[in-house]
């Protein structure tokens, strides 16, 4: 099988879709030159896909919008969130996490995206960077991009994430979060309550409907664990639990849990780790 790969340079998601990709066939692993324009970049994906079997990208909010473009283009479906290919059976995510589909997938070329946190990254392949066809439409492209806060480990990348969620109470209750995250070098994370209360940007939303991670350790403060929430840490390695609700849904996912006053706890926590490293 042939396999025409978009990837984005530098990105994880990205080498966990090589991974995919590598299991289905040979792989032709492109990027395409330029600020993002999803149709223009489409076309020249399309351009790129003479040939090949199957197209892929990573089940990223990019991977998905260009795939959607390039589907449309060719008049094909599209399956997202894939995580299984067996002839024209595709095995996918559904429901935040909460279910898999088994559904076939008509046309040809296959189109579809691999769900984040599903496949080992591969190691990094040499890319082919296409040009923009002639005329491709590049009437909607990127003008400006929000960073992400704190200016230190990534979200997406960190091996570390301390998150809050509505026990903390308040934007300034973040301070106790922000020093274990620092303690422990890693990123702070929130809710969607969090964000919606405007105690934290919408750039450190861990969920379904922010970023999805994939951390070695994840700490949940005063977060009380709705799907949407598990979907975007159901990556992480280790889960500890810190909520002083014992029924509260994110200690059935946690592999620790530590019930009690979050306001307590972390400081606490922050103080031992102080004196085990003499500072």
């Amino acid at each position: 099988m042939s396999v025409l790969l978009f990837v984005e340079p530098g990105d994880e998601l990205s080498l966990q879709a090589l991974g995919f990709a590598q299991e289905l066939g040979d792989v032709r692993a492109v990027s395409v030159e330029g600020a993002y324009a999803p149709a223009a970049w489409a076309a020249a994906l399309v351009e790129a896909a003479a040939g090949a079997d199957t197209i892929v990208a990573a089940g990223s909010d990019r991977g998905n919008e260009l795939l959607a473009h390039v589907a449309a283009q060719l008049d094909q479906p599209f399956a997202a969130n894939v995580i299984a290919l067996h002839g024209d059976v595709v095995t996918r995510v559904r429901w935040g996490g909460s279910l898999l589909e088994e559904a076939r997938l008509h046309g040809s070329p296959r189109i579809l995206s691999v769900a984040p946190h599903t496949h080992a990254a591969a190691d990094a392949v040499p890319v082919e960077t296409l040009a923009l066809p002639a005329g491709a439409d590049t009437s909607v492209s990127v003008i400006d991009r929000v960073e992400e806060s704190g200016g230190g480990v990534s979200l997406r990348d960190a091996k570390v994430v301390v998150s809050g969620g509505r026990g903390v109470g308040s934007a300034e209750g973040f301070a106790i979060i922000e020093e274990l995250a620092g303690l422990l070098g890693g990123a702070v994370g929130c809710s969607r309550v969090v964000t919606s209360a405007g105690w934290r940007p919408h750039t450190d939303q861990v969920g379904q409907t922010g970023t999805k991670i994939s951390p070695d350790l994840y700490v949940a403060c005063g977060i009380s664990g709705a799907t949407q929430h598990i979907a975007g840490c159901k990556g992480a390695k280790k889960i500890l639990a810190i909520n002083d609700d014992p029924e509260a849904p994110m200690l059935t996912h946690a592999d620790y849990a530590v019930i009690g006053d979050l306001h307590e706890i972390v400081p606490a926590i922050s103080a031992e780790l102080r004196k085990v490293r003499g500072s």
